[in-house]
């Protein structure tokens, strides 16, 4: 099993990776490769619907975005993980996330998605719904825990002291663990779900 956790955090040792770190012990300890991208302190554009992706294979930006392709097709299980900022998302994550989703042509489905989000108090669960329709929008199930996915803390380390945080991570990272050999399993016995020819509809012809 292998997954791939991104870092939208300029921060390299604030709160977001101490939630990240959380996960990646019990990934460690469950035999799951883990592969930490930290994105936040990179410089990403954002999407501009240029839609040479489909032509090439990956974006016309050659940047971090078309590092993480091969990765995420590879991987098991994709961890998305963002502090908050006006309860929303890393901005940098958000422009990497669309064209990452966007560019890659290859089938997503059943590879188990996780958003992770780290905030001093407030505009949690709405960041951690914007980043779960990446997810849903791909055919990737969606991993829980026993509470939403988010950490509190303000100045770097705070988090350490959000014990109940601390313990969702971990219990995320294994139910995601869990997940991801599940999916493995019935895979090998059942293969993926029917594709249907897509359909798209348009509003305004």
């Amino acid at each position: 099993m292998k997954v791939l956790i991104i870092n939208g955090s300029p921060r390299a040792n604030g709160n977001t990776t101490t939630a990240v770190n959380e996960m990646v012990k019990v990934f460690e300890e469950e035999g799951v490769e883990v592969q930490v991208v930290r994105i936040g302190n990179r410089d990403v554009r954002g999407c501009m619907a240029c839609g040479a992706c489909a032509k090439k294979g990956r974006c016309v930006y050659d940047d971090v975005v078309n590092e993480l392709a091969p990765m995420f097709e590879e991987a098991d299980g994709l961890v998305v993980a963002s502090p908050v900022y006006y309860a929303s998302a890393n901005a940098t994550l958000i422009a990497c996330l669309d064209r990452l989703f966007y560019s890659t042509g290859f089938d997503k489905t059943m590879k188990v998605g996780a958003s992770v989000v780290a905030a001093r108090r407030g505009g949690l669960s709405a960041t951690f719904d914007e980043l779960n329709k990446y997810f849903t929008i791909s055919g990737m199930p969606v991993a829980s825990s026993q509470y939403w996915n988010s950490i509190h803390g303000t100045a770097a380390g705070e988090a350490q002291m959000d014990a109940e945080g601390l313990q969702v991570m971990r219990v995320l990272a294994r139910n995601m663990t869990f997940l991801m050999k599940s999916i493995a399993l019935g895979r090998e016995k059942y293969g993926l779900p029917v594709k249907e020819e897509r359909q798209s509809t348009n509003f305004i012809r």
